[in-house]
């Protein structure tokens, strides 16, 4: 098969999709003509002009578009900001149109807005092969806001040296394939699977010193694959130690941030409450699995945290402006303490 690169995304909003529109409608395709000279009314006396035809009043102006869910957030009440990348290992051509776009618009919404950090939930590599890890790597250097990713199954199709090789291209703070960030009120524990997408005991257990460390601080833990049984689109996959439910047990653990299931945000449940937990999923850039791959359309998320603890996860499509409401999901730090 002889993979091409496809055309570069043309993002609706942009300029160059501005000026694609015009060129190519009815009107400007139209040959121009001279104007007629409007007929004189045979009712007019002599030596008088005709009356003015009655014109249609100007409609009236379209408003903007309001700002919804975390767009809608002032500036000063923001307390952290980062968007989170899904899953990628495009197939079978290493491609990466979802990720160059995904990256496009976070880049542009840090520029109109904030963007603190963006965070990768694994499987940027399919099969850990150093040719997806060069034709990723340009697009992550790209971002303009620090991204901080962890391993997915794809990457322990290698080796965890080839995967940290690139992950310190991307992020030279990277240094660990776990480690743990604090960032307003929250700390991330980013939890690289140790085999496949599963944890032994021992990773359970660093896992749970990081959640009992940072208390009373909310976790955000964040994994390439949520435990078996969380989401019913695909219950039968996820991390099958059964010690993880130690971690979701402890009372600061305020959500868990998942990908790996590729899945269709359109026609699944995504997002969800368990015990007190929240679980949010990251659907795929390049590929959609669940429930089928008749349909793909690559999106990412955005986690707004305000200074009251409010937590607002907004859903964008790539090359769309505005989050979809349709996606919208919120919750408060403070259900966390149980």
């Amino acid at each position: 098969m002889t993979c091409r690169r496809p055309m570069p995304w043309i993002h609706a909003g942009s300029a160059l999709a501005a000026a694609l529109l015009i060129a190519c409608s009815p009107e400007a395709a139209a040959p121009e003509t001279s104007a007629e000279p409007a007929p004189v009314s045979q009712d007019a006396p002599a030596g008088q002009d005709a009356p003015a035809p009655e014109t249609a009043p100007e409609p009236a102006p379209a408003e903007a578009a309001q700002p919804t869910g975390g767009e809608a957030v002032a500036g000063s009440d923001i307390a952290v900001r980062f968007a989170v990348l899904g899953d990628a290992e495009p197939k079978p051509c290493a491609l990466f149109p979802g990720v160059e776009a995904a990256v496009l618009d976070v880049n542009a919404l840090a520029q109109a807005g904030r963007i603190d950090f963006v965070l990768g939930v694994g499987d940027l590599a399919h099969k850990g092969t150093e040719i997806q890890y060069e034709n990723v790597t340009p697009a992550l250097q790209s971002l303009t806001a620090p991204f901080y990713p962890i391993m997915g199954n794809e990457e322990h199709g290698d080796t965890v040296e080839r995967y940290l090789e690139f992950a310190g291209q991307w992020n030279p703070e990277v240094t660990e394939v776990s480690y743990t960030l604090e960032r307003g009120p929250v700390t991330f524990v980013m939890a690289s699977p140790d085999f496949s997408r599963q944890f032994s005991d021992e990773g359970i257990d660093w896992i749970l010193e990081q959640v009992r460390a940072a208390a009373p601080r909310p976790v955000f833990l964040v994994v390439h694959s949520a435990q078996m049984g969380v989401y019913s689109a695909e219950p039968d996959k996820g991390v099958e130690n059964p010690r993880f439910l130690e971690i979701v047990a402890e009372p600061n653990l305020a959500a868990v941030i998942s990908g790996d299931l590729h899945m269709d945000m359109n026609r699944v449940e995504h997002s969800l409450e368990i015990d007190g937990v929240h679980y949010l999923h990251i659907p795929g850039l390049e590929r959609t699995k669940i429930p089928d791959e008749t349909t793909h359309t690559p999106m990412f998320r955005v986690f707004t945290i305000t200074n009251e603890g409010e937590v607002l996860v907004d859903t964008y499509e790539t090359g769309v402006s505005g989050p979809l409401e349709r996606h919208a999901y919120s919750f408060s730090l403070s259900d966390g303490a149980r």
